[in-house]
């Protein structure tokens, strides 16, 4: 289902990879180590990254907060965003409106 947006989902999409890809070892979330993540291209590790952006984006609709790796990623469902966090950092925020 997904979480509820006003604005594009490709450009949703989009902020999302790029904000996942800021968590070092997102690549835990899909049960890869880090030699198994170095060994990826570039190419690869993008096409990752897009397919835990769409993977959270979805699960986000039922799991308001999702561990990814060292982050989290939270559903503010009162401003309409998707927060990633380490610790208390905010790492990045993707406005669904």
């Amino acid at each position: 289902m997904g979480v509820k947006h006003g604005r594009d989902y490709g450009d949703i999409l989009k902020e999302l990879t790029e904000a996942v890809g800021r968590i070092p070892d997102s690549y835990v979330f899909f049960e890869m180590d880090s030699e198994e993540w170095s060994s990826l291209g570039d190419t690869d590790k993008n096409e990752v990254y897009e397919a835990l952006a769409e993977d959270l984006f979805y699960g986000l609709g039922t799991e308001p907060v999702i561990p990814v790796g060292s982050g989290v990623v939270m559903h503010d469902q009162v401003n309409h965003r998707i927060h990633i966090l380490i610790g208390d950092e905010d790492l990045a925020f993707v406005a669904l409106t």
